[in-house]
Parts: C-alpha cells; sequence; structure tokens
C-alpha cells in the first residue's frame, strides 16, 4: 500500500509539473512568434518586441481598403475577415488547412487563411473573393463558375475560384492538367472537379 501510495504520488508531481511546464511554453510561443505591434503593420518578431496575449491593435489592408482591428495575437486571418469585418466569402471547412476552402491572395499569391495568423499580415495586401468583382461586374472566373455549373453546396467555391483566378493571372493560356495542378489543394466533397475545370478553361478563352 505504501509502495503504491508514493507512486500515486510520484505520478502526480510529474502530471502537475508537465502541465505547468507546457502551459509557459505555450503561452512564451505566443508571444515570441505572433503579433504586430499596436498601430503599427510591422511583425513584432521583426522588431524584437512581443505583443498579447490579449487584444492588440492591428491594420491590415483587404481588398484595397485599409481596416483597423483589435484582436488576440492567436486570431486566423481567416477569422480576422469572416468574425470581425463581415466577409463571409472565405470559409472555414476543414480549419487545419486541408481543404484549401479558405484561400485568399496575400501580395496576389494563394495561402489558407485559417493557417495564417493576422497578426502576421503585416503590410501583404489582402485579396478575397468579395475582392475580385470590379466596379459590380464579377470576374470572368465567377461568371464561368455560373455558366458551368462548377459549384453545389458551395463551400469549396471561393476557394476554388481564387486558385483558379491566380493561375490564369500567372498563365493566361493553361492546358487541362494546369488546372487540375492549380486546384490539386482544393478539395470538394461534391465532387464537382469536371465542371470546375471546364469553367476555368472558358474563363481563360474569354479573357484572352
Amino acid at each position: 500500500m505504501k509502495e503504491e501510495s508514493t507512486n500515486s504520488k510520484m505520478q502526480g508531481f510529474s502530471r502537475r509539473k508537465f502541465l505547468r511546464g507546457a502551459g509557459i511554453t505555450t503561452a512564451g510561443s505566443v508571444l515570441l512568434n505572433t503579433g504586430l505591434l499596436a498601430g503599427s503593420s510591422t511583425p513584432a518578431n521583426e522588431t524584437g518586441m512581443y505583443v498579447g496575449p490579449g487584444p492588440v491593435t492591428v491594420q491590415i489592408e483587404v481588398n484595397g481598403q485599409m481596416e483597423t482591428l483589435a484582436i488576440e495575437p492567436r486570431t486566423t486571418l481567416a477569422s480576422a475577415l469572416r468574425d470581425h469585418l463581415g466577409m463571409t466569402g472565405t470559409k472555414v471547412v476543414c480549419d487545419r488547412g486541408s481543404c484549401s476552402a479558405c484561400t485568399v491572395w496575400l501580395d496576389g499569391k494563394p495561402v489558407n487563411s485559417c493557417m495564417t495568423l493576422a497578426v502576421d499580415v503585416g503590410t501583404k495586401k489582402v485579396t478575397t473573393i468579395e475582392g475580385l468583382a470590379k466596379n459590380g461586374a464579377l470576374h470572368p472566373v465567377q461568371e464561368a463558375f455560373i455558366e458551368h455549373d462548377a459549384s453545389q453546396c458551395g463551400y469549396c467555391t471561393p476557394g476554388m475560384i481564387m486558385s483558379c483566378a491566380h493561375l490564369l493571372n500567372e498563365n493566361p493560356r493553361p492546358t487541362l492538367e494546369d488546372v487540375k495542378k492549380a486546384t490539386r489543394g482544393n478539395l470538394c466533397r461534391c465532387g464537382t472537379y469536371p465542371h470546375v475545370f471546364k469553367a476555368t478553361l472558358a474563363a481563360a478563352d474569354k479573357m484572352k
């Protein structure tokens, strides 16, 4: 009985010690690796200063407009867009970077916004699905998705469109294989890939 009691105490001590250490490590990681200075667009890890864990003020440029937000350093770009700016076109499905439904552009390059911290955006320009339309006119890829019925449930559609539009920006005359490669990270549970491919190639033809 004495031996069992001693083992129990040792196990309890070890668990508490481990959890205490893990908590300190996690908090330290958040402070060291994330954040912008309040009122600044310079990532804190580039200035040698730390922010958090409470809300901090950050500025990010979204679809050509500068936005000021008070957010916790742990806030993802997807959450900042949807929950703080009301831009719900960007979808969060897997929330772990495996489906790309949340794809937006940073300085014209597609990224998974659910895996990007808003405080790490810095001076990069954010473009969302809402920013593709210009002066009330849909982007050719958006029009083609409608014409070719390239969406069903619609959750993956914004991310698909952002990936396909980026492809056409980089390669105005893509092949079918190019389109498949550009969307290989975008998961469509409804299986509308053939329509997505046709829509993207049709949009390319329209943009020539």
